[in-house]
């Protein structure tokens, strides 16, 4: 793979307010899925449904910015001279990495017998949580090694032994299962076979049109009844449906930013919009728009809003530079993976210990909602501080 000469080489601070907004927003509808007598278009909408919210669109809006950041990453390492041994030993790690925590994750949620367990599930998931911290954080240069070496191998020794502690419910068997491979899984899945192909074709651009076209072939061969397929090959159509968000990211970050002259106005990327919404929408009455049931018609309309986001912040923060309005952001996206598994930690922490801190009244309804922006908005300044003191994870 060659780089890309034409790639834009500095950070684009609107790729970044896009990851702060969107973990921002994941984080208020998180601690807002346990509040009671919320409006529907505040919680996900259910699998049979043929209609989506903005909660719907999280998951989608995540794997879409991976997909951005995809040339920019690749581009990087080749410029600093990284050969594709070191290349590829870092992109298995971090999809490994996420895979391995998604699905920890999975099984502290639910699925276990807490009566032949010799650790109670409150404190399984705490530790399941807290791990990946000391294992994948990011420790500054002049951080002792020894300790570095302790708190890393110690961390993943605890998730070893976590593996052998738990006792399956229906089976009675020692061993996590991957149920689901959980979000932070999911996300995983789906950047290790985007990164993949992307390296395969050089990133060109009309080869990433046509895998997205496969990617949405396949989902809707996968959903459309009276067709069986292997399990193997109804496992990688399934993946191939969060694949095709990280494609479409890759494609518009391509038509943003891979290219010798700016465009005042970017036809091919309002070109993408209309398609992505006009095949989203043309099919539709085949197969709905359902975020549980991952339909074609979800991740493409998912892709069209997600790129009318992002050209809305491109023009407001690139063209016309107003940007300070995003600093309240940027702690979260300097910090996904750690304000992402935060959260867990506190639940878990509390309900190891039978802390009960926020009052039933803040449970439901209104004050539920007014929690929920409270608690999202310290997450961004506890990642602030955090930030400052160099806790990062870094995969």
């Amino acid at each position: 793979m060659k780089i890309k000469e034409n790639l834009y080489n500095q950070r684009i601070i609107s790729i970044d307010a896009l990851r702060g907004i969107t973990i921002f927003v994941m984080i208020f509808v998180n601690e807002l899925a346990s509040v009671k007598n919320v409006p529907q278009w505040m919680k996900h909408m259910p699998a049979d449904a043929d209609a989506m919210t903005f909660v719907d669109l999280v998951f989608p809006a995540f794997l879409f910015i991976v997909g951005m950041s995809v040339p920019f990453a690749f581009n990087a390492r080749l410029i600093k001279g990284d050969s594709p041994k070191v290349i590829w030993t870092h992109t298995l790690k971090r999809a490994v990495a996420l895979i391995i925590i998604g699905v920890y994750m999975v099984n502290a949620e639910y699925g276990y017998d807490a009566s032949k367990m010799i650790i109670a599930p409150a404190f399984w998931g705490l530790l399941a949580y807290a791990m990946p911290i000391p294992i994948w954080n990011k420790y500054p240069k002049d951080f002792s090694v020894w300790l570095k070496y302790i708190l890393q191998y110690g961390g993943m020794l605890v998730l070893i032994a976590l593996y052998f502690l738990y006792v399956q419910e229906e089976t009675g068997k020692i061993g996590i299962t991957p149920k689901w491979w959980g979000i932070l899984g999911l996300i995983g899945w789906a950047y290790l076979i985007s990164v993949i192909y992307y390296w395969l074709v050089s990133g060109k651009l009309w080869a990433m049109i046509a895998f997205l076209v496969v990617c949405v072939a396949a989902n809707s061969a996968n959903l459309t009844k009276g067709l069986v397929f292997p399990e193997w090959l109804h496992f990688i159509a399934g993946h191939l449906t969060h694949a095709s968000l990280v494609t479409a990211g890759v494609i518009i970050s391509l038509l943003f930013f891979d290219k010798k002259i700016e465009n005042k106005i970017n036809w091919p990327v309002i070109g993408f919009i209309v398609l992505f919404f006009a095949v989203g929408f043309f099919l539709r009455p085949y197969y709905g728009i359902s975020k549980i049931q991952g339909t074609p018609s979800w991740t493409l309309i998912s892709a069209g809003i997600c790129t009318v986001l992002f050209y809305f912040l491109y023009w407001l923060m690139e063209i016309k530079k107003q940007t300070k309005w995003s600093g309240f952001f940027m702690p979260a996206a300097a910090n996904p993976l750690l304000i992402y598994i935060l959260p867990g930690v506190i639940y878990y922490f509390n309900l190891a210990f039978k802390i009960s801190i926020i009052p039933e009244y803040f449970r439901e309804g209104i004050p539920g909602i007014i929690w929920s922006l409270v608690f999202s908005t310290i997450m961004l300044f506890v990642m602030k501080i955090f930030n400052r003191f160099k806790i990062q994870l870094h995969l």
